[in-house]
């Protein structure tokens, strides 16, 4: 489980604000739900990785409730990986606020759009699926929207706004908690990524798009190095990628794309300095759909923990993870442990869960800076020699 920090005055008083707004919330009239689902919502406010770890679970759902209208309740960034998921009905999107990457507006526009958005979901739904374990503004909604049901983790900012609260069990990955929680609807408590692996929408055309994109001539293993990540401590030096790109063409003539958002042609670009194996630098050139299917052409992939890694992992290309504060055991990949490799370095604070340190600090960070490139390196040479 991610670890809670300490309570202090300011969330304490949090706490008891949103005990207040439930019980407000809860004065709504409401009819009493059904016993089985006609209309369920799901609500995941979250990014890439953790989408996808929803994805497992979804046919399984769909194989439980074959008559339930499903509707996945997304944020913008995060629709095209569920649109046309064969398991749901719809996709909604909805810009939530602090999953958004956007300066709020006001201090209180967080609660503005929380009451302009149930007043969409108002009437349309008889339960809701919070899956994020603290995502208390997302109990919030659904209880302000008047949905009879509201089914999510019993954590304390969260719970009050429930009518089903389930434990959040500490050092289950991800994509077992959201089956834990999907289990009252027949949904397996116990899964593996064998028999309930990762989607992702790959279609013809972005396989033809991917096509199209330069690679380094030559013939030896094509190589993704994937270096950005949404948090800094979680990025590994350019100095150690051009390291172990060198090493890699040398010992196995390894060639390689450099992949990432508009916002990483820099990070890319310092990578790209750092060797001189041959290498094209794409960031930014690609949508989601064009990298999954660029992943696909990779013998390997690697990079930090991020989103696009577990995108290699659903279209099955052995990959090579860097973790520091993140648990790679609740938000590791989701596959078959042979194809998929974990480096980390063992501290002490080891898995703290902390992403937002201060500039100051990223510099001589130890979590992922302290991961040696020889280190990398072995699990890299593991999976190309097969």
């Amino acid at each position: 489980m991610i670890p809670l920090r300490p309570p202090n005055l300011r969330a304490t008083a949090r706490l008891l604000l949103l005990h207040a707004a439930a019980r407000l919330a809860a004065r709504r009239p409401t009819p009493p739900p059904p016993d089985t689902p006609r209309r369920l919502v799901l609500i995941r406010p979250d990014h890439l990785g953790d989408i996808l770890f929803l994805t497992p679970v979804l046919p399984l759902l769909r194989e439980a409730l074959p008559h339930t209208h499903i509707t996945a309740l997304v944020g913008r960034w995060a629709a095209p990986l569920l649109t046309g998921h064969p398991a749901l009905d719809a996709v909604e999107t909805l810009d939530f606020p602090w999953f958004d990457r956007q300066p709020r507006r006001s201090l209180w526009d967080p609660y503005a759009r929380l009451f302009r958005a149930a007043q969409t979901l108002a009437g349309r739904f008889d339960t809701a699926v919070i899956l994020r374990f603290d995502h208390w503004w997302g109990g919030w909604l659904a209880a302000q929207a008047g949905i009879p049901r509201r089914i999510g983790y019993a954590t304390p900012a969260l719970a009050p706004f429930l009518t089903d609260a389930v434990p959040y069990t500490e050092g289950l990955h991800e994509v077992v908690q959201n089956a834990r929680l999907l289990n009252r609807f027949g949904v397996p408590a116990t899964l593996s990524p064998h028999i309930a692996p990762l989607f992702f929408p790959l279609d013809d055309a972005a396989r033809a798009r991917a096509r199209t994109l330069p690679t380094p001539p030559g013939s030896g293993p094509l190589v993704a190095i994937h270096p950005g990540s949404g948090a800094p401590v979680k990025r590994w030096r350019p100095e150690k990628w051009g390291a172990l790109a060198t090493m890699l063409h040398t010992r196995y003539g390894a060639r390689f794309v450099l992949t990432g958002g508009p916002a990483e042609r820099d990070l890319a670009a310092a990578v790209a300095a750092h060797t001189d194996a041959p290498l094209v630098n794409l960031a930014g050139q690609t949508d989601l759909p064009t990298l999954a299917a660029l992943f696909e052409r990779c013998a390997l992939v690697i990079g930090p923990d991020s989103g696009p890694l577990h995108i290699a992992v659903a279209v099955g290309t052995p990959t090579v993870h860097l973790y520091g504060p993140v648990s790679p055991a609740t938000f590791g990949p989701w596959g078959p442990p042979e194809r998929h490799r974990v480096v980390t370095r063992a501290l002490a604070c080891q898995y703290c869960h902390r992403l937002d340190w201060p500039e100051e600090v990223l510099a001589d960070h130890p979590c992922v800076h302290g991961i040696s490139v020889e280190a990398v390196l072995a699990a890299a040479e593991t999976l190309l020699r097969g």
